[in-house]
């Protein structure tokens, strides 16, 4: 399974059985879940909830949207005929009104046709046939339009997958490059201790090897940041499975790259040196762009 983004546009176009041309149009963009939007005409919205459980079916998170239209049929206008028993209630119930008003004039022909129930059309009703083949054409094209828009997010992951991958190999440099700095970090704590003492005793050494050995030794505890190195190491190694491996990724890459974040400002906040302090930041930097990236993949 390729990674997948959660944007992507497909339009489908079709003709249902009496020739009536209609097209799908469905977008996608990002979501915390899976949200799907049906805006469909009067007629077809009884297959809102199968139409919306093929699209569960084939996504797992992102914001669909999904549009209908069908072309109006250009059809004569349907032929209407007088129901005789309605023109006669409406026509006796007329004229024993008027009669009960005095100088009411005789009711028109158009107010008594207007009246309901009286005219009533002559169009067949649709059969269940017709409705059926009707809504399975609508469906195929939905289907299809579903197929094309997974294609759109896999396109737009594959282009995904080079940029993570691309920060992920960065993150791991930058990291290589603290660890070698924070190696340094016990020989520069007892290079600054022994400038500060030979400052502040005018010279002099007064102070035993063995004490100043312990106080190297306890700046270097607590700036020791070999565990935080060690986590990054292993989040990048995560993160690429993730992006190699073959189940949807962007929740647990989302995760990741908050663990990549607290790491790197536990980092700064143990650098002993400007090198190591530059690196944290441009670590933060890189993982905010990771992080913004990821929000993408379903």
């Amino acid at each position: 399974m390729a990674l997948s983004s959660m944007t992507g546009f497909a339009r489908q176009a079709g003709t249902l059985p009496d020739g009536t041309g209609f097209v799908w149009e469905l977008r996608s963009v990002n979501g915390r879940g899976l949200d799907v939007r049906l805006r469909l005409p009067p007629g077809p919205d009884q297959l809102e909830p199968r139409l919306r459980d093929a699209a569960q079916s084939r996504f797992k998170r992102g914001n669909i949207s999904a549009s209908l239209s069908v072309k109006r049929e250009e059809r004569p206008a349907p032929r209407l005929t007088p129901d005789p028993v309605a023109l006669e209630q409406a026509l006796a119930l007329a004229l024993e009104v008027a009669a009960r008003i005095p100088g009411c004039p005789a009711p028109r022909a158009e107010s008594i046709l207007a009246m309901p129930g009286v005219l009533r059309s002559e169009a067949p009703e649709p059969r269940e046939e017709e409705a059926e083949a009707r809504n399975a054409a609508l469906s195929a094209g939905f289907l299809r339009a579903l197929d094309d828009l997974a294609e759109a997010r896999r396109e737009e992951g594959e282009k995904l997958s080079g940029i993570l991958h691309a920060l992920l190999d960065e993150i791991a440099a930058l990291v290589e490059r603290a660890a070698a700095l924070a190696a340094e970090q016990p020989a520069a704590h007892r290079a600054r201790l022994s400038a500060a003492l030979a400052e502040l005793l005018g010279g002099e050494r007064r102070v035993p090897e063995e004490r100043l050995a312990v106080e190297v030794a306890l700046l270097a505890q607590k700036s020791d940041v070999r565990e935080e190195l060690d986590r990054l190491a292993a989040h990048v190694a995560a993160a690429r499975a993730l992006l190699d491996g073959q189940e949807p990724a962007g929740r647990r890459l989302e995760f990741l790259a908050q663990e990549f974040g607290r790491e790197a400002n536990t980092l700064g906040a143990k650098s002993a040196s400007l090198g190591l302090t530059g690196i944290s930041l441009d670590l933060k930097a890189a993982i905010e762009r990771l992080r913004e990236q990821a929000a993408n993949v379903e």
